[in-house]
């Protein structure tokens, strides 16, 4: 029997994944800060506290939890909460599960295209590509570190960098749907590596399900789109005009702080080795688009 514990399972992915998860037959666990259902387990990290009974017959830990990249201006107050949320619950995860020596069949995290910073560039980056100096690439690697220490444990760990999660409730596509974002932003030409919830959730279920599925995975579409013409593509599904002018990069800079240059950079990121595993459900963005918003 499959038991899969999920952290941040009450985000805007993990709501999904437990849909999916649970209409597979699984039986589905959340560790949450406020528990409401019986389903959910508390956990407090600043208190290193998780209830035990959470772990009970729990075959695999999907690990979502982490604070949003872009829902704060990253002061240093900030830059250290979205490390700690990611790292130091991963930290408390690997001291519950080897005190309590739970024999997992897999540990399934989640990071980040930002691993290989952000930058615009030739590159096509691929798993094996060494990841960026920025903070951005150090919140990734100090992510995938946290995850890899349950191999420790002799536990399969399979990590998937993500792209921006297309997604018609909540995500970036409700924050690129304003006036200030319905227009490409600096130059346009950054790419924007992204992913159809949908195809990232069954990911999940893949590193689940498949013992094959292990090691690191880009989870991103393998249709590569720049910044102009994704926003493009955006207007044209929506019947929104795009902006004519680009949005200066000095307006984001100013709205938005140090976080703008996450905005303002991005290069390709391949999907080949996680096409020979699964087969993209949505690969195009104007397919992906089109469900989202017309079906």
């Amino acid at each position: 029997m499959v038991k899969v514990l999920i952290t941040g399972g009450t985000g805007l992915i993990g709501k999904e994944l437990q849909k999916i998860i649970t209409n597979k037959g699984y039986e589905v666990v959340i560790l949450t800060r406020s528990p409401k259902r019986n389903n959910e387990f508390l956990w407090n990290i600043s208190e290193n506290h998780i209830d035990e009974e959470a772990f009970n017959g729990v075959t695999h830990i999907i690990h979502l939890a982490g604070a949003g990249i872009a829902d704060k201006r990253w002061t240093t107050d900030r830059k250290k909460e979205l490390i700690n949320s990611r790292v130091q619950s991963a930290n408390l995860l690997f001291k519950y599960v080897k005190n309590l020596q739970i024999s997992l069949k897999g540990f399934i995290s989640a990071s980040g295209i930002g691993y290989y910073g952000a930058k615009t560039s030739d590159i096509i980056f691929t798993e094996d590509d060494k990841p960026e100096n920025d903070f951005i690439s150090k919140i990734c690697q100090q992510w995938e570190k946290a995850a890899l220490q349950f191999k420790k444990l002799d536990i399969p760990v399979s990590i998937l960098r993500t792209g921006v999660v297309l997604t018609k409730t909540g995500g970036a596509l409700s924050k690129m749907n304003t006036p200030l974002f319905l227009s490409a932003l600096g130059n346009g030409q950054q790419f924007i590596p992204w992913i159809h919830i949908n195809d990232l959730c069954n990911l999940y279920v893949e590193a689940v399900e498949n013992t094959n599925f292990v090691g690191i995975f880009n989870a991103v579409a393998p249709e590569h789109q720049t910044n102009e013409s994704f926003t493009k593509i955006l207007g044209n599904t929506i019947s929104k005009p795009v902006l004519p002018l680009n949005a200066p990069s000095f307006i984001l800079k100013t709205a938005l702080g140090e976080m703008a240059y996450i905005l303002l950079n991005g290069s390709r990121v391949s999907a080949n080795k996680t096409s020979k595993f699964y087969t993209f459900n949505f690969p195009n963005l104007t397919v992906a688009l089109n469900q989202i918003y017309n079906e």
